[in-house]
């Protein structure tokens, strides 16, 4: 059964290590613990361990692939100016990543994002649905935001806002939405 991928993307104001946003590196590791224990979470990007001393540029990604970043990053690469926030993960289906997004530790971390990140002006995120047996890349992760940048929603890569089920037509989040051969029940 396919399951979705799901990449975030931001800049952070002033690189890590930078008290201005402190608060925000804090409270990574706690909000990373919460998606694991969350249902329909199977696995997140992870460099191998025992690679602090390099920056997430150098690092060893394994599967996931070399880490990249979209065009949208101007910031440095190394550990003095490195200021991206980037994630990605795979989930069962989209309600499952929706549900974690919206509530808890990363709900309440999200509400705070204009304290420690620059205004957008692309996408923050973006889903698509891969095979089962596959690992999206970091490279995967920057076609899909650049994507949906230029173009919006699509089969391709998509918001909560216009999402697409595993076939690739439209759908709405709730319930059953984003399972292959099932009807949403409710709206986005």
């Amino acid at each position: 059964m396919p399951r979705v991928a799901f990449t975030t993307f931001a800049i952070l104001k002033k690189p890590y290590g930078n008290p201005e946003v402190q608060e925000f590196d804090d409270l990574t590791p706690p909000t990373f613990e919460q998606a694991e224990r969350s249902p329909g979470f199977v696995a997140r990007a992870k460099e191998d361990p025992g690679q602090s001393h390099l920056t997430n540029f150098q690092r060893d990604w394994g599967d996931w692939g070399k880490f990249e970043v979209p065009r949208f990053y101007t910031g440095g690469r190394t550990d003095e100016t490195d200021s991206r926030a980037s994630t990605l993960s795979l989930w069962t289906d989209l309600d499952s990543v929706f549900a974690f997004v919206y509530a808890g530790l990363h709900r309440s971390t999200l509400s705070r994002r204009h304290e420690w990140f620059l205004k957008p002006e692309w996408p923050t995120y973006a889903a698509w649905w891969v095979p089962d047996d596959a690992v999206p890349t970091w490279a995967d992760a920057c076609a899909r935001l650049e994507h949906l940048h230029d173009h919006g929603s699509s089969a391709f890569s998509f918001s909560f806002r216009h999402p697409f089920d595993a076939d690739g037509a439209p759908t709405r989040l709730g319930g059953a939405a984003g399972r292959p051969g099932t009807a949403s029940a409710s709206g986005s």
